[in-house]
């Protein structure tokens, strides 16, 4: 049964990454929800441990996450913001360091997902009125906006798993992960001054900044001071998921006299069946054993008391993260993590090296494929050039943060 296990664990993993490589029709979710049937219908697990094994937490908070994102697009704060963006920066490398801070600091409120759903067309408009290269505002998009997520434990869908697992609360968690975050979006920051300054206008086109940002409905404030109090709620100790809850139920309440259809419309429900999916896969592989076992050979090098071990362990971390993505990494290695020593430290530095991690290829995270898809019409963003960008990125700023979790965790 093992070896069955592992076959459809593999197959898994090859439909969704020959989907991202445009060689097989399918997509990421079909893929994943092809695999968790295949675990059931082989026996590798009974249909009542596939229900248990996905992670019902997880999935509603980042559906309720996704809805208040939603009702934000829906009141024009996106488009708002960009517009703002475009007036107020007086030179277009200015615009590039605001689109690269902005994502990032919204994907620690927000999901990181979501936010570059809504920012993409945002920042392509930016690039269209301000007549600028499209590439260095993708990257810098996908690579803030992953880096910003890694703060909290709302900013995405591993910090969310790992917030279920570990018992972390909202505060502790951004005191522990939110100065490496600050300190990798301000290495990431510099990175593309390196890379782009030179290759970016040294201003704008005459009548550029005059370009008006899209109008705004009635629904904006109530949407920002919902986003605001579940904030509150959050640093209170409150229940992640219910707390998002009862701000996005209060925003049905204001809004009574739309319909929520379109609100609902914005979901991306894709993603939720991806990772219900994929919450079976790899309990499927778990239950053979097969991860614990290697685990447990391995551990020794990956004790988290000292710098050799630390340092191993980042590297797995990063390697599993690009091979089968961060969310089957954490599920996968987030169990054994007691065994290595400081737990406190090891939850944290799993949710920043797999979230970090994402930014090493354009396939390596959710939110990269999400900016190159939603982009395509305008520009084809390819996998060398985000390389040629992404891999120093998470170099510098995997080495920048990492000793930071050590001292804020220590």
């Amino acid at each position: 049964m093992t070896y069955v296990a592992v076959a459809i664990f593999l197959l898994t993993y090859v439909l969704i990454a020959t989907r991202r490589l445009r060689v097989l029709r399918i997509g990421r979710p079909a893929g994943a929800l092809l695999g968790a049937v295949l675990m059931v219908v082989a026996g590798v697990m009974s249909p009542a441990e596939s229900y248990a094994a996905v992670d019902h937490a997880t999935v509603v908070l980042l559906f309720w996450m996704m809805m208040l994102t939603a009702y934000l697009d829906r009141a024009g704060f996106f488009h708002r913001a960009a517009g703002a963006l475009l007036r107020r920066c007086r030179t277009p490398w200015g615009l590039l360091a605001a689109t690269a801070v902005l994502p990032g600091l919204l994907s620690a409120v927000l999901v990181n997902d979501a936010v570059c759903v809504f920012f993409t067309p945002v920042v392509l408009e930016l690039c269209r009125r301000g007549r600028l290269p499209f590439g260095p505002f993708l990257i810098a998009l996908a690579t803030s906006a992953n880096i910003g997520s890694a703060a909290t434990l709302v900013g995405n869908p591993q910090n969310m798993i790992i917030g279920s697992f570990s018992g972390y609360g909202f505060g502790e968690f951004l005191l522990r992960a939110g100065p490496a975050a600050a300190a990798g979006l301000a290495v990431n920051l510099g990175l593309l001054w390196v890379y782009y300054h030179r290759k970016l206008p040294a201003q704008f086109a005459a009548g550029v900044a005059e370009a008006q940002p899209e109008a705004a409905n009635g629904g904006l404030l109530p949407s920002l001071v919902v986003t605001a109090g579940i904030v509150v709620g959050f640093f209170a100790g409150g229940d992640l998921g219910f707390t998002v809850l009862a701000g996005v139920a209060l925003l049905v309440l204001w809004e009574h006299d739309h319909e929520p259809r379109d609100v609902l419309a914005r979901v991306d429900w894709s993603l939720l069946v991806f990772f219900c999916g994929l919450f079976v896969v790899t309990a499927g592989l778990a239950k053979t054993g097969l991860v614990r076992e290697t685990w447990e050979a391995a551990a020794p090098s990956f004790h988290l008391g000292d710098a050799p071990g630390i340092a191993s362990l980042t590297g797995l971390l990063v390697a599993g993260s690009n091979v089968v993505s961060n969310v089957p990494m954490v599920l996968l290695t987030g169990p054994y993590l007691g065994a290595l020593g400081n737990p406190e430290f090891g939850w944290v530095l799993l949710a920043y090296v797999t979230t970090v991690a994402g930014n090493l290829t354009l396939v390596g995270s959710v939110a990269n494929i999400i900016v190159a898809e939603r982009a395509r019409d305008d520009y084809v963003l390819g996998f060398r050039e985000y390389l040629r960008f992404g891999f120093v990125s998470t170099i510098l700023v995997l080495a920048t943060g990492v000793p930071i979790l050590w001292l804020t965790c220590g």
